[in-house]
């Protein structure tokens, strides 16, 4: 007979190594976006990784931010490992009034920061108003009830 025994701390586990991520599968990296005028900011947090590791692809309106962080090598003994390593992915879905042909990415300080300016076509623009030759109005019918 198999018996099973329950542990109320199992499923905690399970859950904060789904949140957090675990060094065989990191945690989603941290993100900040906003709006500054015409253009989006975006910032991800990736400290210790190196430039030459980070992937952007962005593919019809969906932008897949990649990056790896390795383990260091060499001759020492390791007393503390707390921070992941391995590959970190993100996926953003990015809106139709964006240009996508024109993001900018830059990585300073552990930052990956990418600029996504608003397409021309959904910028707000002023429409002028012609008056017709010949509308004077006069053709109007009053409608009684």
């Amino acid at each position: 007979m198999l018996l099973r025994t329950t542990d109320p701390f199992r499923d905690l586990d399970r859950l904060a190594q789904q949140v957090l991520g675990t060094t065989n599968r990191p945690a989603v990296m941290p993100m900040d976006a906003w709006r500054e005028g015409d253009r989006f900011v975006i910032e991800f947090d990736l400290p210790g990784v190196v430039k030459e590791s980070i992937d952007l692809d962005v593919e019809r309106n969906v932008l897949t931010v990649r990056a790896e962080r390795v383990p260091r090598n060499g001759d020492w003994e390791s007393l503390a490992a707390e921070r992941p390593t391995g590959v970190f992915s993100r996926q953003l879905v990015l809106g139709d009034n964006l240009d996508l042909d024109a993001i900018e990415a830059a990585y300073a300080d552990g930052v990956l920061r990418l600029v996504v300016p608003v397409a021309e076509r959904a910028k707000p623009r002023k429409i002028q108003v012609s008056l017709e030759q010949g509308d004077s109005g006069d053709d109007r019918k009053e409608i009684t009830a």
